[in-house]
């Protein structure tokens, strides 16, 4: 494994602060070396601009001053210092190498300038002008030739870029002390900021470990600050809050389903005894005995028909095969059905208009079924109940209203509940069931994307009617 591969892995494999720190300190110093590495050359940069303007200068006003002598044939040779900017040196050299003029002996020769020019100066340096780095310098040089009574000199400038070069040993040993100390400072202010900015999530990991089934009340405190951990928090106890509600809700089925389902096992198992004992010996008991022990059986099944669908429903694997179907059909079918079958009420179709929707044609006639079943239920024998199906506009209202006990209004918003049955205060009409019927009715609406309203009073009866898109 390469050392990058093993940072990669390092810091894969690290905490979240740990990589933010990293990452800010590598940022922060990239940042400080590019800074620096500008600064650097930006220095050098300076001086080379600096001593090239020098010797431009200097070149043009000897050049000028040598036309003039020239001219007037008046030449002076000597003269041709009084033009030179302070810090340059002139060297005339004629054309056997021979130097007549300098301007400073102390400065390197022309030779040994030659020996220490560099072949590949900065690239900013002029092209006409040569550079040559000495131990402790760094010198210009510009040349430029002048004829007179055809004898040919050649200037050459000399201007020293810096003295010394300790200047910049010295530099670059202050810019290294700036990036050690800012990488240390990167790295401790950016381990600082990042366990602040992270601390919240180390409560949250807190939290979250001492939530149990036992402790559902624990929630992430919320900082005023409105950034994306404060989001976070608020979603994480929004979570919990649903998780506490399923919990609640799944225990109280739980409960409830084994209350429902304790009292046709008692029933069973006590006329099983009564078989047992005399059964075999009285035909009124054994015959009493074995109705009884059917018609709980029976009730037992469909509380467990009914649990099994609402457990699908929860886990979104009730099979639904939506397809576009003619309500008035389903509508007819189930009404006649229902009117054969029920003896002790009147049971009445107002309108049922023609409809098209888009529909899974069992779990319909399952909720229009759970309708029509509790209408009969909740309503003293005699009563009647009514269907009416009729449009408006793009919906179909789909009405089954009856003549029962009602509902009160305290009861009203909680009848969609599991295992929540009315029975109306001071009636005689006693009611039975699971009170399944009209959960599994209201997640069939849900799924259709169908709309329920509840009327009703009490004595008076109750209308409830579904509201169902029409399909285009």
């Amino acid at each position: 494994m390469t050392l990058i591969e093993k940072l990669s892995h390092l810091i894969h494999s690290s905490q979240i602060s740990t990589k933010i720190t990293i990452i800010f300190t590598l940022c922060f110093l990239a940042l400080l070396s590019l800074t620096n590495i500008l600064a650097w050359y930006g220095v050098y940069y300076a001086l080379y601009q600096q001593a090239e303007k020098t010797l431009v200068f200097s070149v043009d006003n000897t050049t000028k001053l040598l036309e003039k002598l020239e001219q007037n044939e008046n030449i002076d040779i000597e003269s041709i210092r009084d033009p030179l900017v302070a810090g340059v040196v002139l060297r005339v050299v004629d054309d056997k190498g021979n130097v007549f003029i300098d301007t400073d002996s102390h400065y390197p020769t022309v030779e040994q300038f030659d020996e220490h020019i560099i072949k590949n100066p900065p690239f900013w340096t002029n092209n006409d002008m040569e550079v040559a780095k000495f131990q402790r310098a760094i010198v210009y040089r510009a040349k430029t030739t002048f004829t007179h009574d055809g004898e040919t000199v050649t200037l050459q400038f000399f201007r020293t870029i810096t003295a010394q070069l300790d200047f910049f040993d010295r530099l670059k040993n202050i810019l290294l002390t700036i990036d050690v100390l800012g990488l240390l400072f990167a790295m401790g202010t950016g381990y600082f900021i990042s366990r602040k900015i992270l601390r919240p999530i180390s409560t949250m990991t807190k939290t979250a470990q001492d939530i149990a089934i036992e402790n559902m009340n624990t929630r992430i405190p919320v900082h005023p600050a409105n950034d994306e951990l404060t989001d976070l928090a608020n979603t994480f106890n929004d979570m919990l809050n649903r998780l506490q509600v399923g919990i609640t809700q799944q225990q109280q089925f739980v409960s409830n389903a084994s209350h429902e389902l304790r009292t046709p096992v008692t029933v069973i198992r006590g006329y099983s005894d009564v078989l047992a004992r005399w059964g075999s010996d009285d035909p009124e008991i054994f015959k009493e005995s074995v109705e009884a022990i059917q018609s709980e059986t029976e009730n037992m099944q469909q509380l467990i028909e009914q649990l099994l669908f609402l457990a699908r429903s929860d886990q979104n694997r009730q099979p639904l095969n939506m397809q576009p179907l003619e309500l008035s059909e389903l509508v007819e079918d189930v009404f006649h059905k229902m009117q054969k079958t029920t003896h002790t009420h009147t049971i009445k179709m107002l309108r049922n208009e023609e409809a098209t929707i888009f529909a899974d044609k069992v779990t319909l006639r399952q909720m229009l079924r759970i309708f029509l079943e509790n209408a009969v239920k909740y309503t003293p024998k005699g009563g009647t109940i009514t269907v009416d199906s009729a449009k408006d506009g793009d919906h179909v209202k789909l009405s089954v209203s009856d003549t029962g006990i009602g509902i009160a209004k305290e009861h009203q918003s909680k009848i969609f509940e599991r295992f929540f049955r009315v029975n109306a205060s001071g009636s005689e009409h006693k009611v039975s069931g699971t009170g399944l019927g009209l959960s599994i009715a209201k997640w069939v609406a849900e799924q259709h994307k169908c709309k329920i309203e509840l009327s009703s009073e009490l004595g008076k009866g109750t209308t409830i009617s579904v509201i169902i898109p029409i399909f285009r």
